[in-house]
């Protein structure tokens, strides 16, 4: 897994990504609690309560659903790859924006790099 991964988000960010990425991939009763816990910031006893089991059971399941999302990561590294595409994309566009600056006066150039941003933006977004 990306060293950025690890060190770069807290705990609860992490699982956020990770359940982007492969939340689909696990139980429904995984992805309520994940979203209970994460998303909507409830206690493990406030999800037992809403979801009639134990405390026990709700963070056994949270567990067993974290490291699904983990283990997903290790096989898959899709948040990896998305967060290197990301760094690199903000590298381009500060070049970018310097040769912007740097060539200025010149139409014919500051009219590529225009078109350069464009087409970067769309490998970005996916359009």
């Amino acid at each position: 897994m990306a060293e950025i991964l690890k060190t770069g988000l807290d705990a609860s960010a992490r699982v956020s990504l990770l359940y982007d990425f492969y939340g689909q991939l696990l139980t429904e009763k995984k992805r309520q609690v994940i979203e209970l816990y994460h998303e909507e910031d409830m206690s493990l006893s406030e999800i037992a309560s809403e979801l009639g089991i134990t405390r026990a059971a709700v963070h056994d399941s949270l567990k067993s659903a974290e490291r699904a999302l983990e283990n997903y990561e290790e096989k898959l590294s899709l948040v990896e790859r998305f967060l290197k595409t990301e760094e690199a994309f903000g590298e381009i566009t500060q070049k970018l924006d310097g040769l912007k600056r740097r060539y200025a006066g010149d139409g014919e150039l500051a009219e590529a790099i225009e078109e350069i941003e464009t087409i970067a933006r769309r490998i970005e977004y996916g359009e």
